[in-house]
């Protein structure tokens, strides 16, 4: 934990440039690492050796390193392992109902609790370059989709935090069909 940036610091405001391709070998280590972080503070053992704190999504700039690289780890609704390396992603198109985090988010340079709605696109298509510098056009859904705007707006210098209403944290926005992504009652996507 001690090598992520916190809120605060100029690089977490600053848009990241994008990456050479072919992928130099300096780059894929940067996200081969930042792939084992994020499997590290997942694993129970690991995170209470090292005093992690679990996370599904990392943007280089995280790590002090401007470049358009981020890692995401996490599961679907069905338990499958969704693990992807990017470089230089852009979402080229999203739906136009979107979802939120009964919770809100959280993020792993923010130390404190952040209480309001983070409104995202339910549904995104990401164009980038993976691991092996191919390019790959994905398209994600709920969760999936969160982790990934939310890593992006890293990489454009924007936290978490600026996307909820400041008068009014808990207001969503008007016009748009918005939903929580999980049901209140029972807590299933």
């Amino acid at each position: 934990m001690d090598d992520i940036i916190r809120e605060g610091e100029p690089v977490l405001r600053t848009v990241a440039e994008p990456v050479a391709l072919p992928l130099q070998q300096e780059d894929r280590e940067t996200l081969e690492c930042m792939l084992q972080f994020l499997k590290n503070s997942q694993d129970p053992e690991m995170s209470a050796e090292y005093r992690l704190r679990s996370g599904v999504g990392l943007s280089a700039n995280q790590i002090g390193v401007t470049k358009r690289l981020f890692v995401m780890y996490s599961t679907d609704e069905k338990d499958r392992i969704i693990e992807h390396a990017w470089a230089n992603p852009k979402i080229i198109s999203h739906s136009v109902s979107m979802v939120y985090l009964p919770e809100s988010e959280g993020c792993l340079s923010v130390d404190r609790p952040v209480h309001g709605f983070v409104p995202r696109y339910e549904s995104v298509k990401v164009r980038g370059y993976n691991l092996d510098g191919k390019e790959v056009t994905l398209k994600f859904k709920g969760y999936q989709a969160i982790i990934i705007q939310h890593e992006i707006d890293h990489l454009d210098g924007i936290m978490f935090y600026d996307r909820i209403n400041k008068e009014h944290p808990f207001k969503l926005p008007q016009g748009v069909e918005i939903r929580s992504l999980y049901d209140q009652a029972d807590g299933s996507k």
